[in-house]
């Protein structure tokens, strides 16, 4: 023989020969691969096998595996098969997949959806919803995927969401979104979703009178089945509106949090708005603002801040969409069994993160709604995004009002959710800090020492969310500034100017949210500043509220009366200046005052 051989003694001496020969020909026979190795079951042990080897110009690479020993049985010409490793990837073959910039893109930015999708994760087993205004459920790219138990008609109060349709096409937001998360993969249609696999569902709750019963039977539909809700709507983006969820809705993303998925958690997915134009602040919108929420921006082709996004501090982190004329929007699919290369706005950007928080969920079911904030906070990336606002927080992480952490990515999303641990129960430490009303005038500094409710259950040492409530009046309230700066130093603005809201209404008992201290420490010395941007300086108003709220996790399991349990040391400094100087290094009491310083829809 010419061929290369291995000589295997199967079930009594296995050993590895080859020809000592160069030919590696191989024959091919009808569909079957010969190979130049060979199996030859012999019996006599190795010493045997070797002298067969030589006499016939064979090398022996050395026994297999043996269980006896006793000349040759058989020999049989190995044949190659056909063994695919289950973790290969190869990219979907629709038609418009190349055009999905934001998907897959080695030479720029991207997703990194090809990260998670060549692990293995597609959205398998994961259910997400789209809260709009119908969804075409037999759009050819969407109906392998529709799940009725995901859907329904809340307008028309029947289980069929599929959209109204008009000569105008009003009614296609809800199917191009539901195509950026789950437009199935190689059927010769359109492009595909983020999480190809997953099961994807519309309520059909914003073409009619939107009410907050409405709102509330949408955001608690079937939550043990669905377990991803994504919403690309809120509140007029006129720079001027103060509004958010009313009662049933604020019940319902508490139940959802609380129940939902088992107790597990609904994951409420938001874009953050299109008011950018006017200036707005998606603080002043309370379903972005909500700590319930996911709130995602947007960034252009090029990673700049598109025209219309609104910067803000409840914004977790950003996915694409489109930007100038010369940029390139979103690919989904469209109403009428079509598909479209020209979805804009926030509305794109939500879906997406959807897509990619479903991706998470197939590589560990078992996460909580905070586990996954978690995740985007340690996985997002800020860079090839370009804005001025980029700062360092307290722990060291870049973060941004344009941005919050930086551009999903969806492999690194995967990686860390396989193996994460879920973090401890929620505490929440709820802090008055004003004790009586004090006049805003141009400016208003007011500062506090806390312990973040040191010794009792609801202590807090790593914080998540922050909230400050607070009821206020001033007679020109666009001219308004708002910045919470943390005992590390981190300063959020929690209301930028916005020059269309002439409101002399204030805000009353509104919760302003950030995220920008993630994981900080919280005891210390807390500041809010409230200033007016105006060159006038005849506005005036009056602070009568203004109540901190620590959200995050803490050693409640600890005896506080332990020797064990963690308090501030005699000889650490105890005030801090907003640059983080020491002003002052006694102990003070908890929630003691430290310092009072007043001076003079979102589209297609």
């Amino acid at each position: 023989m010419d061929a290369r051989l291995a000589l295997l003694q199967l079930g009594t001496l296995l050993v590895l020969l080859s020809a000592a020969l160069e030919s590696t020909a191989k024959l091919t026979t009808g569909e079957e691969v010969y190979t130049n190795t060979w199996a030859v079951h012999i019996e006599g042990g190795p010493q045997e096998a070797n002298r067969i080897a030589r006499k016939h110009g064979f090398i022996n690479h050395g026994n297999v595996s043996s269980t006896a020993v006793h000349p040759v049985r058989w020999v049989e010409q190995q044949v190659s098969r056909r063994r695919k490793k289950r973790d290969d990837y190869n990219e979907p073959s629709d038609p418009k997949f190349p055009q999905q910039w934001y998907l897959s893109n080695p030479s720029e930015a991207d997703l990194n959806a090809r990260g998670a999708w060549s692990q293995g994760y597609t959205g398998r087993g994961v259910v997400v919803t789209i809260l709009d205004d119908g969804i075409e459920k037999d759009h050819p790219d969407l109906a392998s995927n529709y799940d009725p138990d995901a859907s329904y008609d809340v307008n028309d109060g029947d289980s069929d969401p599929q959209p109204r349709y008009t000569q105008r096409n009003e009614n296609r937001h809800g199917t191009r979104c539901a195509g950026e998360v789950a437009a199935a993969a190689n059927n010769d249609v359109c492009g595909v979703g983020v999480a190809y696999n997953a099961k994807i569902g519309g309520v059909r709750m914003l073409d009619g009178e939107v009410t907050d019963v409405v709102e509330a039977h949408s955001l608690s539909l079937n939550s043990q089945h669905i377990h991803i809700y994504s919403a690309s709507w809120g509140p007029e983006d006129d720079g001027k509106t103060v509004d958010g969820p009313a009662k049933l809705a604020k019940e319902a993303f508490l139940r959802g949090v609380t129940e939902g998925r088992g107790g597990l958690g609904s994951i409420f997915v938001w874009a953050s708005g299109n008011g950018g134009r006017e200036k707005d602040s998606c603080n002043c919108d309370g379903y972005t603002n909500s700590i319930y929420t996911l709130s995602i921006s947007s960034t252009t082709q090029y990673g700049m801040v598109p025209w219309y996004s609104e910067a803000c501090s409840s914004t977790l982190a950003t996915t694409f969409s489109s930007g100038n004329p010369n940029e390139k929007q979103i690919v989904t699919t469209d109403l009428r069994q079509k598909c479209t290369d020209t979805h804009t706005g926030t509305s794109a950007s939500a879906p997406l993160a959807a897509g990619i928080i479903a991706l998470a969920l197939e590589a560990n079911m078992n996460l909580t709604w905070r586990d996954m904030q978690h995740l985007v906070v340690r996985t997002s990336h800020p860079a090839h995004l370009s804005t001025d606002d980029w700062r360092t927080n307290g722990v060291g992480r870049k973060v941004s009002h344009s941005y919050g952490y930086g551009l999903l990515d969806a492999g690194a999303m995967v990686v860390l959710a396989q193996n994460w641990t879920s973090v401890g129960p929620q505490h929440q430490c709820v802090l008055t800090m004003l004790s009586e009303p004090r006049d805003i005038g141009s400016r208003l500094l007011f500062s506090k020492t806390l312990d973040s409710c040191w010794g009792r259950p609801e202590y807090v040492n790593s914080l998540e969310h922050v909230q400050a409530r607070l009821t206020l009046s001033y007679n020109h309230r666009g001219n308004l500034a708002i910045h919470l700066i943390s005992p590390l130093g981190t300063r959020s603005t929690l209301l930028a100017p916005r020059p269309k809201d002439y409101s002399p209404e204030g805000f009353i008992d509104w919760a302003f949210m950030t995220t920008h201290m993630w994981d900080e420490d919280p005891r210390g010395e807390w500041t809010l500043e409230i200033e007016n941007v105006s060159e006038q300086g005849h506005d005036y108003g009056v602070l009568s509220q203004f109540t901190l709220i620590l959200y995050g996790t803490g050693s409640s399991s600890i005896n506080p009366s332990s020797p064990d349990f963690p308090r501030p040391s005699n000889n650490s400094c105890k005030t801090f200046d907003t640059q983080q100087i020491c002003i002052g290094e006694t102990d003070c009491p908890r929630h003691t005052e430290i310092s009072i310083a007043l001076k003079d829809s979102r589209w297609d």
